[in-house]
Formats: C-alpha cells, structure tokens, sequence
C-alpha cells in the first residue's frame, strides 16, 4: 500500500495512476485487510457483530478527518509532495500495529483450519444467493450521495465550497455511530431483520429529506439519516456469515465475506458510469417538484430504489422462502 502511494506521485499520466493507485494499492489493502477480518472472526465470539461494527467505525472516522487533512496538504504542496507524505504516514501508523495483529488460535492450529480443501458450496445456497442479490443492489445506488451531494449542494443549493463538500463529513460522522449500533444489533436479532431497518431508514431519507430538500440544514439532515442507516449496511455482514456457516459448517468466514465485499465492489465500480448517466441532460428538470426537479431527480430516485431493494431479504424470509 504504502510503496503504491508513493509510486503514484511519480505518474505522469491517468495510466500510471491506474496501475499504482487503482491496482497495486487495492491488491496492497486487500492483502492487509484479509487477515484482520480472519482474526477477528477468530478473537470474538458472542459481540462479534459489535466488534466488526466498531472495525467498521473506523472507516466513518478516517471519512471525517482524512479529507480535511488531505485538502489542506494539496492545497500547500501539490499532490506529489501530498501523496509522498501520506504513503511514509501510513507506513509510519500502520506498520507497528503489525505487532498486535495476531491470530487467536495458534499457528499450527490456524493452518490446519485453513490448509483444507476450499469449498464454494455456500455459493449454491438460497441464504447467500438471496442475501448476496440484496447485498449487490443496495450498494449499485449507495455510494451515489457521496459522488453527487457536494455538487447538488453548490448548484442547486448555492452552497459555497466548504458547506458543500460539510455533506460528505456528515455522512462520515453518522456512519461512525450507526456502524456501532448496527454491530450490536446483529448480536441479538436476526440478520434480515437487521438489513431491513438499515435498508428501510435509508430509503425513507432519500425519498422524503433529499428528495425535498430545498436548504442545506433538510439536506444535512438527510446526510445524518443516511450515514446511520446506509452508512450501516455492511455492519451487518457478520450476520450474513452467521447465517451461511449455519446451513453450511464447511464453509470458511473469510471466504464469505471476500465475496460479501466482493458484491459491494460492484457497486462502487458501477456507481460512476451509472451516476453519469442518471444526471446527463438533466432529466425531470422543472418537470417535478423540490429536488426531483432539480436535474439529480433520477438519481435520488434510482438510489432510493437501490435501498429499499435490500430489505427484499426480509420479505423473501417473511414469506417462508428463505
């Protein structure tokens, strides 16, 4: 992670950034992140789910104080100079907790556990399927506010830069607090019932606070809603994996959640294009009211639709099928 930092500020053109920020730095994070989401599932047993939720948190905060950070270092050295004090920053804060990250089980024990032939038979079950189909469609509108709010901000509401860009942190803060509470609910009830209050609350928010939001305070207080619940979502991974090692004791955590996140990548990948073309030519523009009328009316449309597609997990297990 750190040597693909550094590299990036060496680029020259769009390519290079590619292949140091958007390949050598994911294949980097991934290889570190893997581990803690082992070590984790092995450390915590009955508030797993909270301890997750806390993990998790953590990607809230850093959302908060990271930019702030990282704008004023671009805005003073340029982001050369930028990119080769974060990369030595992160090595110099991460590299020593390197000593804490460690396995519950011994080593050979681990081994043993894990040396065993993989098995992807969880993929045939109707849980994962059905549990993996809302995982997906929830995160294709997620990450959309956080591309877009900004810029609604300043061209629709006038906002100047700082109170604009204030959306995102907003996010960020109540993310923090609903990845926490998230994690504990997990802990007590059932995951469907968990992903319908994450998925219920976010797109209530986006239908009734962005969708008529015409000042910054209704649109802040859309961003707080969407952070705890939205922002929450993954938090409920942990009961996702509870419920698949239930049906299928052969299946490993760790494999379940890599295509857990897998499905939420599609999502941030597809969340760029698709943004693009919700928003090109202003559609609904002076044809509907409030904010649906503001040029971003499909987009808080298609990502309200997005949210509330996550609860289908909860219909599909009221109905007997799941």
């Amino acid at each position: 992670m750190c040597i693909a930092t550094g590299m990036s500020s060496l680029s020259q053109n769009v390519t290079h950034l590619i292949i140091t920020q958007g390949i050598l730095y994911a294949i980097g994070g991934s290889i570190a992140y893997y581990p803690t989401i082992l070590f984790v599932n092995e450390w915590f047993i009955k508030r797993r789910g909270l301890a997750f939720g806390v993990m998790w948190a953590g990607t809230g905060m850093a959302g908060v104080i990271l930019p702030l950070v990282l704008q004023h270092l671009l805005s003073t050295y340029g982001f050369r100079t930028t990119l080769r004090i974060w990369s030595i920053t992160l090595f110099l804060f991460t590299f020593p907790l390197l000593y804490f990250a460690k396995p519950r089980l011994p080593t050979s024990q681990s081994h043993r556990h894990h040396s065993r032939t993989v098995d992807f038979s969880f993929l045939t079950l109707r849980t994962f399927a059905v549990l993996q189909a809302c995982n997906v469609l929830e995160a294709l509108g997620y990450f959309l506010p956080s591309i877009y709010l900004p810029t609604y901000a300043q061209q629709y509401l006038g906002a100047s830069p700082f109170p604009a860009a204030f959306t995102l942190i907003a996010i960020n803060v109540a993310s923090v607090f609903g990845c926490i509470a998230m994690g504990s609910l997990i802990d007590r009830f059932h995951v469907t019932t968990c992903i319908f209050l994450s998925s219920i609350g976010a797109t209530a928010g986006t239908f009734l606070l962005w969708g008529f939001s015409t000042s910054l305070p209704v649109l802040y207080l859309f961003c707080i809603t969407y952070g705890l619940f939205a922002g929450s979502f993954s938090s409920t991974y942990p009961g996702i994996i509870k419920d698949v090692l239930k049906k299928n004791d052969t299946a490993d955590a760790g494999l379940v959640f890599a295509f857990l996140a897998a499905g939420r990548g599609i999502g941030n990948v597809v969340s760029g294009p698709l943004s693009e073309a919700l928003v090109k030519g202003r559609p609904w523009w002076g044809k509907a009211g409030m904010a649906y009328g503001s040029g971003f009316g499909p987009l808080i449309a298609f990502t309200g639709v997005s949210a509330a597609c996550g609860a289908l997990g909860f219909v599909v297990r009221s109905v007997g099928w799941l």
